[in-house]
């Protein structure tokens, strides 16, 4: 009998296994605001392909989301976006994007379960909608960095009046980024791996 049936599950791609190496897991929550690019940096930076949960945008959002800015995207984020990336050999990092829509922010409680810090996603063409974010980030007491993503046609701040605008402690860093590309992405995440390295150190100073 031939076992090598095609209707026999594949399992994960080669490209997907943890490696054995691996020894420490860390959970990274990437948030913002309606299309401020969430999603695409988990697909830019991740190492497996990411799964993601987005739906074609229907007239249930008409005047519920606040779509501004963004008038031409037609699809969204309804639960989460998943990828991995390797920092070494050692340590992976499990990346979670969270909904943008204030409707689906309920589902933010479960996704913060276990985070070790997050990614705040800049859109300076919508800076306000950020302000609730950080402020949920805040309340959790969540480490978070902020990367303000490029967008065509976008204004440019310097990120310190950026920082002040958004009432960022000095401590919290701030980096200009672009979330199509897999380097500057992964520049980001390594930022926060020290942010929180560096807070660590500080409480066990303490």
């Amino acid at each position: 009998m031939d076992f090598r049936s095609s209707d026999a599950p594949a399992g994960p791609r080669g490209a997907d296994v943890l490696p054995q190496s691996a020894k420490a897991a860390v959970k990274i929550v990437i948030v913002g605001g309606f299309g401020v690019g969430k999603t695409t940096m988990v697909g830019a930076v991740s190492e497996i392909k990411p799964l993601t949960t987005e739906e074609t945008m229907t007239r249930a959002g008409v005047g519920v989301d606040d779509t501004r800015g963004v008038d031409r995207k037609v699809t969204t984020t309804v639960a989460m976006d998943f990828g991995r990336i390797s920092v070494n050999d050692e340590l992976v990092l499990y990346l979670f994007g969270t909904p943008g829509q204030e409707r689906f922010w309920f589902l933010w409680r479960g996704l913060f379960e276990g985070a070790l810090g997050a990614v705040v996603l800049l859109d300076t063409r919508r800076l306000e909608i950020s302000f609730d974010v950080i402020g949920r980030l805040e309340e959790r007491g969540v480490p978070f960095v902020v990367a303000v993503n490029s967008f065509p046609g976008a204004p440019h701040h310097p990120l310190e009046e950026l920082r002040q605008a958004l009432d960022l402690p000095p401590t919290v860093p701030i980096l200009d980024c672009d979330a199509r590309r897999r380097d500057s992405s992964r520049d980001v995440l390594l930022t926060l791996m020290r942010y929180l390295h560096s807070q660590a150190a500080t409480q066990e100073a303490m």
